[in-house]
């Protein structure tokens, strides 16, 4: 494992060796000559990301900076079709167009990045505890088929988390934030530019007993990144990120229990001192050369990661990821037919040496299951964009996936086995831009998406782990929307069908053991991502979310056309700020109709709720802020997320209650 005086002499010895250099680069330039705010780069980013014809979005840092963003649904609240909801601490389900609907542990069916990079496993799944809000600059998310452009081809499509460079960051930055359930965070970061080169670094910490009993979390994160013009056309950038995360699971709950005594945790979950530690370093390299009339970009990155995961048995695993990417952006025809050319490539090859042990009290006991997994994933896409004329453009374009996923059970050697998978995913669409400020949309698209190693080595309720043939996830999804600003109102608004065939489904076989999966025929996830910004008077502005999930069977054998469960029909979320950049106050509401069915007979449902907030903030002077960030106000109890069961009954244990009533606050400096 790696130890907690690793990962901080790590983050010691990366700013030890770039400090002397920006130290003496700083006597020789004004960094305030030559530093790019962080706005103008999101509105460039912005412009980029919206020539996708679809679902797609940029959330900038000033949307969530002034709360205590703990995780992706503290950042992403406010972003149409993003799925988010709490389970305890870091943990969230987190879900676009009902990817990786039913899988009750951490996550899949989406692309996760970081600065471009994806920070997934080889096999495609991932742990998204790894990405700090506290440091991002933006976020962007490309919903679906439009993730084409960084060779996403799930379902969910991807989400692309950007931190801040020497260039774009403050100089200095401090922070600290906490409150109820003895919540304590920190941030100190600097930033550093010259002419020839810059760097940011970032140090956070985050610390809580939870809501819940045995809900405890603690971690601290180191995030930097180094820029070097080698040439004027070209230029290269390190990045390291070193993660250390212990985090306690409480685990969910009967339904009476979740919505009387929610503070709860299970007995089981606190004898076997149930949690989820992460160690990581993850290592990146990113190189682009200006071409004049496009762009080449090339880099590399390597990924290590110790997870010690004690639940019903002591999970121990040790991953090494490791890939490449390359991808050229061209462009033409400026006095007869516009274009636009995207071409790339991403390979990621990666390794776990995976055991089991008996639970004791969190501890190892006697051995159950050793297995050494590998896997690799390569996508490769295109991407042509046509301006026939001003106001509209065509796109065509598709990606190619390959992989393969091997299990090697050391224990029981009849046990292993290999897949291999190959398939091509094409996409069409239309962008039109009727006025400056609008944009009408739509695309066709087709999704594939790799089973990895949790559904291919799966624990039935009898025998050790064992290979079992899961096919790929396929889907056809069209779409058609809207975005743009005209007067007090922005907007983006896209409705989508997605038809499935081979959806992987999980459901829980006991509370002792780990969701099972299965391919379903056919399934329909359809729904409508809506979002509206009414800017009122200069003082009042209103933003708003709205999400219709209709995700079901169709015809099947034995659930017909039932709903597919974890995911409720309708979410609406609404905040009204009422101030200026001086002082403002922000209420906010959360509703949804009637909550999601834990199980796909449907049978059991959660029952809807109203959640109300409120959020103030204060400006004291310049680049010094004050916050209030109270949650859950009236103390609701209710369900925020399930994990799927084939039946539900009233012992069944698959509910994870909201968050309970709390109050933080925190200070943020910059200068």
């Amino acid at each position: 494992m790696l130890s907690t005086h690793r990962l901080s002499a790590s983050a010691s010895a990366f700013a030890f060796l770039i400090l002397p250099t920006l130290a003496h680069a700083e006597e020789e330039s004004s960094r305030n000559d030559i530093v790019v705010t962080a706005k103008l780069v999101t509105d460039d980013a912005r412009r980029e990301v919206e020539k996708r014809p679809g679902g797609v979005d940029v959330v900038d840092a000033s949307n969530f900076e002034n709360k205590v963003t703990v995780s992706l649904r503290d950042a992403l609240a406010f972003s149409p079709g993003v799925y988010t909801q709490p389970r305890f601490g870091q943990e969230v389900r987190l879900s676009v167009r009902g990817s990786g609907i039913s899988r009750g542990f951490h996550m899949r069916g989406l692309t996760l990045m970081q600065d471009g990079i994806p920070i997934n496993l080889a096999d495609d799944n991932g742990d998204f505890q790894e990405l700090d809000p506290q440091v991002f600059q933006r976020i962007e998310v490309y919903r679906g088929g439009n993730a084409l452009r960084f060779g996403g081809s799930t379902l969910g499509g991807a989400i692309n988390a950007v931190t801040p460079t020497g260039r774009t960051a403050p100089r200095f930055e401090l922070r600290i934030d906490g409150g109820s359930f003895n919540t304590i965070r920190a941030k100190a970061a600097a930033a550093f530019a010259t002419e020839h080169g810059d760097a940011y670094l970032a140090l956070t910490t985050d610390n809580s007993d939870g809501d819940r009993d045995h809900a405890g979390r603690g971690a601290i994160r180191f995030n930097g990144n180094v820029g070097l013009r080698l040439t004027e056309t070209v230029e290269t950038r390190f990045y390291a990120t070193v993660s250390h995360i212990d985090q306690d699971l409480p685990g969910s709950l009967t339904l009476a229990q979740a919505l009387n005594t929610p503070k709860l945790s299970l007995p089981a979950n606190i004898t076997g001192n149930q949690e989820r530690d992460i160690d990581s370093i993850r290592l990146q390299n990113r190189t682009t050369v200006d071409l004049g009339s496009g762009q080449l970009a090339f880099g590399a990155f390597f990924n290590a990661k110790n997870l010690f995961h004690p639940i019903f048995q002591v999970i121990d695993q040790n991953s090494n990821d490791y890939g490449v990417f390359a991808s050229v952006d061209l462009a033409g025809g400026a006095d007869s037919l516009p274009w636009e050319l995207t071409l790339g490539t991403q390979a990621r090859f990666g390794t776990i040496a995976a055991k089991q042990f008996v639970n004791v009290a969190g501890n190892r006991g006697a051995p159950t299951a050793r297995t050494h997994n590998s896997a690799h994933t390569i996508n490769s896409y295109g991407e042509l964009r046509v301006t026939p004329i001003a106001t509209l453009t065509f796109v065509a374009g598709g990606i190619y996936t390959s992989g393969e996923r091997e299990i090697d059970n050391l224990l029981v050697p009849v046990r292993s086995g290999k897949a291999s998978f190959n398939s091509f995913a094409p996409k069409a669409g239309l962008l039109y831009e009727p006025i400056d400020g609008v944009q009408l949309y739509a695309n066709y698209n087709r999704s594939v998406e790799l089973p990895g190693y949790s559904e291919l080595s799966q624990t039935p309720a009898t025998g050790l782990p064992g290979f079992t043939a899961v096919n790929p996830q396929k889907a056809w999804t069209f779409e058609i929307g809207t975005r743009g600003q005209l007067g007090i109102a922005s907007w983006d608004i896209t409705f989508y069908r997605a038809d499935l065939k081979g959806e992987m489904l999980q459901y829980a076989v006991s509370p002792n053991f780990p969701a099972s999966t299965f391919n379903a025929g056919r399934t329909r996830h359809q729904g409508i991502e809506a979002g509206l910004d009414l800017v009122l008077t200069p003082w009042v502005r209103l933003r708003q979310v709205f999400q219709l999930n209709d995700f079901r069977f169709r015809g099947d054998a034995q659930y017909g056309d039932n709903r597919l469960p974890v995911v409720p029909k309708h979410q609406y979320r609404a905040e009204v700020r009422l101030g200026t950049d001086t002082i403002s106050v922000s209420p906010n509401i959360e509703w949804l109709s009637d909550g999601a069915w834990a199980d796909y007979r449907n049978t059991v449902r959660a029952p809807g709720y109203t959640l109300f907030g409120i959020g103030a903030e204060a400006r004291v002077r310049d680049g010094i802020t004050l916050f209030v960030d109270a949650r859950n106000i009236t103390g609701k109890k209710a369900i925020g997320d399930v994990s799927a069961v084939l039946l539900a009954t009233p012992a069944t244990v698959a509910f994870y209650p909201v968050e309970r009533r709390a109050f933080y606050g925190g200070l943020r400096a910059s200068f």
